[in-house]
C-alpha cells in the first residue's frame, strides 16, 4: 500500500513542479479570488500559513492580505524539542526566515509552542487530494499527527483547509487510519467539501 502512495506522489510532484513561474502565478491569484472572500476567512483572526516548496501553490497573497487586515499569522516551524510535530510560530513583514534542513524557510521557533487547536485556519500544503478531501502529503506525518484529535472530532477547530493545484486531484488512494481528512480543500478551479463529494 506504501509503494502505490508513494508511486502516486512521485507523479503528482513531477506534475507540480513542471509548472511554470507564470503558470504558478495565475494559480496562486485564483486560489486568491476563491478564498479571499470566503466567510471562513474574513472571520478568522488566527491563521497559519506555509512558505512554499517543490511546486507548492502559493497562499502568499492571502497572506498579506491577512496581515493587512490585522490577523494573526503564523507560519510551520520544525521544533527540537516536539520534532514529531509541526509548530506554528507567528509571522509579520519583519520576521526573517532561516532555511531548515529540507530547504524551506522558516520563521525562528518560537518559545511557547502554539497549541494545534488555538487556530481558526489552518491551509495545508498537501501532494495529492481525493474529492471528499482526503490529503495525500509528503509522506512525513508531521500534520496528520499534529491534527490527529479531528480524526474523532471533525467539528473541533481548526477549520483545516488543504490548497493545490487543481491537477492535485486524484480519483481515489488508500486512506490509512491516521490520515486526518480536511474541512475543505481550495484549488486554483474550485474549493472541494467533503460533505457535498
Amino acid at each position: 500500500m506504501t509503494d502505490t502512495r508513494n508511486t502516486i506522489r512521485t507523479s503528482l510532484r513531477e506534475a507540480r513542479q513542471k509548472l511554470s513561474p507564470d503558470q504558478q502565478e495565475t494559480a496562486a491569484a485564483a486560489l486568491f479570488n476563491q478564498l479571499g472572500n470566503q466567510d471562513f476567512f474574513r472571520v478568522a483572526q488566527r491563521i497559519a500559513f506555509y512558505q512554499v516548496a517543490d511546486g507548492e501553490i502559493d497562499p502568499r497573497m492571502l497572506l498579506d492580505l491577512a496581515l493587512s487586515e490585522g490577523k494573526s499569522c503564523f507560519l510551520p516551524v520544525i521544533a527540537q524539542d516536539n520534532p514529531e510535530f509541526v509548530s506554528f510560530s507567528p509571522y509579520d513583514a519583519s520576521t526573517e526566515l532561516v532555511p531548515n534542513k529540507w530547504g524551506i524557510a522558516e520563521p525562528p521557533v518560537p518559545e511557547v509552542i502554539v497549541s494545534p487547536t488555538n487556530f481558526d485556519v489552518v491551509f495545508v500544503p498537501l501532494v495529492g487530494f481525493s474529492a471528499d478531501c482526503y490529503r495525500l502529503g509528503m509522506g512525513k506525518g508531521f500534520y496528520d499527527r499534529t491534527f490527529s484529535f479531528k480524526i474523532f472530532n471533525r467539528r473541533s477547530s481548526p477549520l483545516l483547509v488543504g490548497l493545490a493545484h487543481e491537477n492535485q486531484l486524484i480519483d481515489s488512494f488508500a486512506v490509512e487510519s491516521w490520515d486526518v481528512r480536511l474541512d475543505a480543500v481550495a484549488t486554483d478551479k474550485k474549493i472541494y467539501r467533503p460533505d457535498t463529494a
